[in-house]
């Protein structure tokens, strides 16, 4: 079993850890970001595919985030073996490549390909992304980098429809080659600049674990998804999900026995650790949902345009790492992390509290600007400092493995909570009856929010963080 060590220095090498920050963000933005620039474009595609329904149509966001979700943690296990600058720099590589095959494609079936490619490196590269975070800064100063790595891949994923709305105007195609040169120019300037961080000595990932985990997740997702587009009583949603539950707890009892387990149990003997992902299940549920129903609700019942939709929604994105750097560092060190994030989900419920009350079938500008402010004041608290929380927990030799538990819950979160607006509102329109199920969707999204809060209250207050302040 491997020496859990939370306090080893910075990786030899590391002169510049601001600058491995930057460039490991994008990794978190490419993946993060692509998540949400494709959901505004399946109209533009479904044009060009004219023979394909929207249950087709849907697998271009299904595949991706099924592989994605399902392979985070078995990916993030694999990279601990290897230097971890050259596993990031070969999940870019991957994302690039399969972005590229998708702007490319002349079939739809041919894009559902290269999606499973993209999803494949978005599940190397996110986890490996934090772990060099984590392993380029001292440890007392790993818990705001993390903040500030989570802030900046926030950011991304709310600005999605705003930059996806811009890109349809040249076509879709743009929302995959834009990933292009973005993706090249890291792994041109990360074989520069990017430190040598050797693995660790850790076991190959179990392969017993390994399956039973992949196909948990992809199961349970699955399930999910398909409640969504469905109904939670078609089989594939109950059998998917139960299926799935089901692989899930053999997997966690597995760990138990397993000489060599794919997760570690030392590391949800992790108090902080443990209740950090506990209170971020909820949130990240409550966190899909609320994008997924102000877009849907706002094109198709206020008549919106993806363009307008996102810019109005923007102000919202912008203040996350806004909030984030320059005043829940400043609170953290006064009040601790857990307060801080209680603060957060509290203002995050508020502003879906707000839209359930103001919301009607007359639109309202001012009314979807509040709610954009509310929500991004209350992410930037509570989302980075949750990352943050978990992330600065992390033992040395479980940097990759921990960060893709964090990312996996982030990914499941958001999927249950996409699902959930389907299953609860359905289809958005002007009618007073959608709108009641609007209504319902969004006090159901802030009552997620406030059952984040018991968790939180179980983490116990790290020390005080010396490179939060200012």
């Amino acid at each position: 079993m491997t020496t859990l060590d939370p306090l080893a220095p910075p990786a030899a090498g590391t002169a510049r850890p601001a600058l491995v920050l930057a460039l490991a963000s994008v990794g978190a933005i490419l993946a993060t970001l692509d998540l949400f620039v494709v959901s505004v474009a399946l109209p533009s595609i479904g044009r060009d595919f004219p023979d394909a329904s929207l249950s087709d149509l849907s697998w271009i966001l299904n595949s991706y985030a099924i592989v994605y979700a399902a392979l985070l943690v078995f990916m993030g296990r694999l990279a601990e073996r290897f230097r971890r600058n050259r596993s990031y720099l070969a999940g870019v590589a991957l994302f690039t490549l399969g972005s590229a095959g998708c702007a490319l494609s002349g079939t739809l079936q041919v894009i559902l390909c290269f999606r499973v490619i993209e999803a494949i490196g978005a599940a190397l590269m996110t986890p490996t992304s934090l772990g060099l975070v984590l392993a380029a800064f001292a440890p007392e100063k790993r818990s705001a980098a993390a903040r500030l790595w989570a802030a900046i891949g926030g950011f991304a994923g709310a600005l999605g429809p705003v930059i996806g709305g811009f890109l349809l105007i040249f076509g879709w195609q743009w929302v995959f080659l834009v990933n292009v040169p973005i993706g090249l120019a890291a792994i041109l300037i990360g074989l520069r600049i990017l430190p040598d961080i050797p693995g660790q000595k850790v076991p190959w990932p179990d392969l017993t674990g390994t399956l039973l985990a992949t196909a948990g997740v992809a199961l349970w997702i699955y399930g999910l998804i398909t409640a969504g587009g469905q109904s939670w009583s078609a089989p594939g949603a109950w059998i998917g999900q139960i299926a799935g539950l089901a692989l899930l707890a053999i997997f966690a009892l597995h760990c138990l026995r397993a000489r060599r387990p794919l997760i570690e149990p030392a590391l949800f003997r992790n108090r902080i650790f443990t209740s950090a992902t506990l209170a971020l299940a909820p949130f990240m549920i409550a966190f899909g949902a609320f994008l997924l129903a102000r877009v849907t609700w706002e094109q198709a019942a206020w008549g919106w345009s993806p363009f307008r939709t996102g810019l109005i929604l923007a102000p919202g994105p912008f203040l996350v790492p806004l909030t984030s750097m320059l005043v829940a560092n400043r609170l953290i060190a006064r009040i601790g992390a857990p307060a801080v994030i209680v603060m957060g989900l509290v203002a995050f419920a508020a502003s879906q509290m707000l839209t359930a009350l103001g919301y009607g079938l007359t639109p309202s500008v001012p009314l979807s600007l509040s709610a954009a402010v509310l929500s991004g004041i209350g992410v930037g608290l509570a989302l980075p400092t949750l990352m943050g929380t978990g992330a600065g927990a992390l033992p040395a030799s479980y940097f990759s493995t921990g960060s893709a538990v964090l990312n996996m819950i982030r990914q499941t979160g958001m999927a249950m909570g996409i699902a959930l607006v389907v299953a609860v509102a359905g289809q958005a329109a002007a009618t007073a009856p959608a709108l009641a199920a609007f209504r319902l969707a969004w006090w159901v999204t802030a009552g997620c929010a406030l059952v984040a809060i018991v968790p939180t209250l179980m983490i116990r207050p790290p020390a005080p963080d010396p490179g939060s302040r200012g």
